[in-house]
């Protein structure tokens, strides 16, 4: 018998970095999965293996490498400590075969290590016998995200867990909001990697330097989200797409944006993209692009072919969800 969870990843639609100074910002979860799967074992020793070619051992904090080399430590750590703090939480003391299969492109972000360390915890809870509620899964899966990104602020955990569609604020936690309309996006995926947190400082110094022209900027910001959420709500999408070229405007002012997000934003727009915006902390990772349905195949070629990764997607409203399987 095995227990089994998936998690899906995410996209932020708008407020990406402003979020950091109490602006709202908008997430919504994506067609694109994470995959756990559970098994106990006969003796303590936590075996995690991931379709990135990653797997080892964990025997209390030891770490003995299968493929990856050293390596492989940084990438399965938060899952050994999303499935400890499960574990913790049930009050077993077990051993774990742990299984990873990941759709998600990792450091891009779409929340690859939030959507693991959530299904990891709900994977963990359904096999021994315990379906965690929401709330206790974003709790859990905490732990992990501190481990991956320092300071997270919930959001990741909190749209991999409850789907959707969510505004975050800063001290207020998050409020679903109900979109009826599909949201069809095309992600290009610039394959650079960058550190969300490099990018954040960088900001930061920015606005320190010349706070006149940032915190103005910050505001905009903060007024556009707004007015985007009535926009989504209203399901005026045509609307939305003008949102988002504005916002991937002011994500460039303030510096976390670089040629190759600014050319595949240029190339989607061209093939017919109602809109398009660098997605998460920019400096690479991934943008995306609001299509007319009939035209989401011509926009994926454009970014193809200007060096990208396309990934066709759409909004899921369903989170986290686990079974049995014998």
């Amino acid at each position: 018998m095995k227990a089994i969870a998936s998690a899906p990843a995410k996209i932020i639609l708008a407020g990406e970095h402003f979020v950091v100074y109490g602006e709202p910002a908008i997430v919504m979860a994506i067609d694109c999965y994470a995959k756990v799967s559970v098994k106990d074992r006969n003796d303590n020793v936590i075996h995690i293996a991931s379709n990135l070619g990653f797997s080892g051992s964990f025997k209390g904090n030891r770490f003995q490498p299968d493929h990856g080399g050293l390596g492989a430590h940084k990438i399965l750590e938060p899952i050994r400590i999303a499935s400890q703090t499960a574990l913790k939480e049930l009050k077993e003391e077990s051993g774990l075969n742990i299984v990873i299969k990941s759709e998600i492109p990792v450091a891009a972000g779409l929340g690859s290590s939030g959507a693991l360390a959530v299904a990891t915890v709900a994977a963990v809870g359904k096999f021994f016998g315990v379906n965690f509620t929401k709330e206790k899964i974003v709790n859990l899966s905490f732990e992990a995200e501190r481990f991956v990104h320092g300071k997270p602020s919930g959001i990741d955990q909190a749209i991999s867990t409850n789907g959707g569609i969510i505004v975050y604020k800063k001290n207020q936690g998050i409020t679903p909001i109900k979109v009826k309309k599909k949201i069809p996006l095309i992600i290009g995926n610039t394959g650079e990697l960058r550190s969300t947190g490099d990018l954040v400082k960088a900001v930061k110094i920015k606005r320190d330097r010349f706070p006149k022209i940032i915190d103005p900027l910050i505001k905009t910001a903060g007024h556009l989200t707004t007015k985007a959420i009535k926009t989504l709500k209203s399901g005026d999408l045509t609307k939305f797409g003008e949102l988002m070229n504005i916002n991937h405007g002011l994500l460039s002012a303030i510096g976390v944006s670089n040629k190759t997000l600014d050319n595949f934003v240029h190339v989607a727009i061209e093939a017919g993209a109602l809109g398009a915006k660098l997605t998460g902390a920019g400096g690479g990772g991934c943008m995306i692009a609001l299509s007319p349905l009939k035209k989401r195949k011509k926009i994926a070629k454009a970014i193809k072919n200007a060096g990208g990764t396309p990934i066709i997607s759409s909004k899921v409203d369903e989170g986290v969800k686990s079974w049995i399987q014998k």
